[in-house]
């Protein structure tokens, strides 16, 4: 593929099946009105098919090594701003500031710093509408799971507390190049737009900081032990539950009870 020197440390596996790219972009919803960013251009193949069909799109390479590729294949558009950085060194605002209203992400993320990059923009972006984002199989199932399942828990709630999620298609490793060990997804995010909460954020790790551990006891970290049980006893909640068996909505009943007692 164009010559190009892969580089595992900044995880690169690109994708090359022009349909799987068609329905990447498909799924985003984007329109000619529409302002994109893109984190992680790499061979510029999901590049171009966002910008046959949005408004602006700003891109963002580590990689400063792909600048003649990606800048000879993507010469035919006027439409894209070519950015050679890494996005979680740039601050959110200058990020933002590229756009003059709201914008939506469509990417194929880098494994190693997937969740890094969802969560600064989940809990800093002022201006985003919707993620439509490549992630391993392993994370998107997390971020779907429900209550009293293995894959349930922090990051479920934390995703779901600033989006709707959704699994559009599976994608199987044998579609990227160089082909990675694991199989894909591609997720939809919705944004709320739930404010960031910190303490929200500190409640959920700490509720299941030990998931063999009842809540209450994880909680008492927190809070003194009368309260946590009166607490518990408003909402109905048996003292010996563990957190994989709340639903997120009864994390946010259980976290605004006790902001309020």
């Amino acid at each position: 593929m164009e010559n190009i020197n892969f580089k595992k440390k900044f995880g690169q596996n690109f994708i090359t099946d022009l349909n799987l790219l068609k329905a990447i972009v498909s799924d985003s919803e984007i329109t000619e009105k529409t302002d994109v960013l893109e984190i992680g251009a790499g061979a510029g193949t999901l590049t171009q098919e966002i910008a046959k069909k949005c408004n602006k799109l700003v891109s963002y390479e580590i990689d400063e090594s792909l600048k003649n590729v990606l800048e000879n294949k993507l010469k035919e558009f006027n439409n894209i701003e070519l950015i050679f950085q890494d996005i979680l060194k740039v601050n959110t605002k200058d990020v933002e500031s590229k756009f003059n209203g709201n914008y939506k992400i469509v990417a194929n993320l880098p494994y190693y710093i997937t969740s890094p990059i969802i969560f600064k923009f989940l809990e800093q972006s002022k201006k985003l509408q919707s993620m439509t984002i490549m992630i391993q199989k392993e994370v998107a199932d997390k971020m779907v799971a429900k209550p009293k399942t293995a894959n349930y828990g922090v990051l479920s709630i934390m995703v779901n507390h600033y989006a709707d999620v959704k699994i559009t298609r599976l994608v199987k490793r044998q579609m990227f190049t160089p082909m990675p060990k694991v199989d894909s997804c591609v997720v939809v995010l919705k944004i709320k737009q739930n404010a960031y909460d910190e303490k929200f954020k500190t409640f959920i790790q700490t509720a299941f900081s030990m998931r063999r551990k009842t809540l209450y006891n994880n909680l008492s970290k927190l809070y003194a032990k009368e309260k946590i049980l009166k607490v518990f006893e408003n909402l109905k909640i048996s003292s010996n539950v563990r957190a994989e068996e709340l639903s997120i909505e009864k994390f946010y009943d259980l976290f605004n009870c006790f902001r309020q007692n």
